[in-house]
């Protein structure tokens, strides 16, 4: 394998990871944070909601930005934003203060998400993008495993605030990454002109298009399963089973290491029996696995380890799925691949804000609501992904 190519994995996948490194490595935090600002568990996971919420809207404005103005310039507005909010949240003297300061960091994170999908379809299609997409999710993985091991480390003699601290030093050292080592794949010569014109007409076309809305809401209810797991495992885990935040974060990275895996085999598997046809089975497997778990909850099984492995399992299954969901949106969209990673990941955000948001009005101490919600958002992906998916897709555009 090239070193080039394993280079932009790991450089993409690191930038990929602050998005998600902001929310795993303060879950510990949470108990904490509500006990030192007064607030309810509910009002605390606001401030999740709020970052999802904001992660996803914004997406729509970075994806024509770095179509129009190459990739690298918003990727550095949105990195210095995600500092200034971390640094902020570091400062918060109550919860509603937190929860403005996590809105601006989620702002600048919707920079980090968008532009490196848009750079791999730059760089290639097909199962060179799958393999370079599961690469990149390698890395990305890596942050569910360490990122709450560092919080708890962080938390335990510093206090909570130390992990925002530790953000925005993540953040300025992203932004030495991107001027280093990132290579700028939009030149001036592809770049779009045309305004917020052209930006109208675009979304306009990708919105009409029935493929784009059942991948989309397939990656979005997947994803929204996953969310639903971050916004409620620290209080079901150290809550409700008794866990140490240390203990937490190591059931946590279980989780990345079933999603790694699963990642990790979707090229392979690619190649062999085609990119939809691992998707359809992933959604499958996934679905499958999950409405197992709640039956058993259901049914009055309320045993931790009978939950890890299942969620493992479960996640090992989405982590197969996403790589090829994220290839077949953007290999016929080289052109506008910013704009329709941008739409995307807004119908994706929007619908984990939803569910985290609707969930968080039935947390009750158990882990019956966050299973709950994983089976349906499951239910709902794998019956979008048989029915209104076809099993071939058409053939990519070349890479630009």
């Amino acid at each position: 394998m090239p070193s080039s190519f394993v280079k932009n994995a790991v450089v993409l996948g690191l930038l990929s990871a602050i998005g998600p490194f902001a929310i795993d490595m303060y879950l510990p935090a949470l108990p904490a944070i509500a006990g030192d600002l007064h607030a309810s568990a509910a009002a605390t996971q606001w401030s999740l909601t709020a970052y999802f919420l904001a992660f996803g809207v914004c997406q729509i404005v970075y994806g024509p930005a770095s179509d129009a103005w190459g990739r690298k310039p918003p990727l550095y507005f949105g990195l210095a934003l995600f500092a200034l909010g971390a640094l902020g949240c570091s400062l918060s003297p109550d919860i509603g203060w937190l929860i403005g300061c996590r809105l601006l960091q989620g702002i600048g994170a919707a920079a980090v998400t968008v532009i490196p999908r848009a750079v791999v379809r730059d760089l290639h299609t097909g199962i060179a993008a799958t393999r370079l997409m599961g690469l990149v999710m390698l890395v990305f993985s890596v942050s569910p495993i360490f990122a709450p091991l560092l919080g708890s480390a962080l938390i335990v003699p510093l206090g909570w605030r130390a992990v925002f601290v530790a953000m925005t030093v993540a953040a300025l050292l992203a932004m030495v990454l991107v001027a280093t080592l990132l290579p700028e794949t939009r030149p001036p010569a592809q770049r779009l002109s045309g305004g917020l014109r052209r930006v109208k007409g675009t979304f306009a076309q990708v919105l009409s298009e029935r493929r784009f809305w059942a991948l989309s809401l397939v990656g979005g209810l997947g994803m929204a399963s996953f969310f639903a797991f971050l916004a409620n495992s620290s209080f079901v885990y150290i809550e409700h089973f008794g866990l140490t935040p240390l203990h937490y974060s190591l059931a946590f990275a279980l989780n990345a290491i079933g999603f790694i895996a699963g990642s990790q085999c979707s090229a392979p598997l690619g190649a062999r029996l085609g990119i939809p046809r691992v998707m359809r089975l992933g959604m499958t497997l996934y679905a499958c696995l999950a409405l197992t778990l709640l039956a058993l909850t259901l049914s009055g099984l309320d045993d931790l380890m009978a939950l890890m492995a299942l969620l493992f399992a479960i996640f090992a299954c989405l982590g197969l799925t996403l790589p090829p969901i994220m290839v077949m949106l953007l290999d016929e969209h080289g052109p506008i691949a910013g704009s329709v990673s941008a739409l995307s990941g807004t119908v994706q955000m929007m619908v984990g804000g939803a569910v985290i948001g609707v969930l968080s009005q039935f947390v009750d101490g158990s882990a019956l609501p966050m299973v709950s919600a994983i089976a349906l958002c499951a239910l709902g992906a794998a019956t979008i992904a048989l029915i209104a998916l076809p099993r071939r897709a058409p053939a990519p555009l070349p890479a630009e």
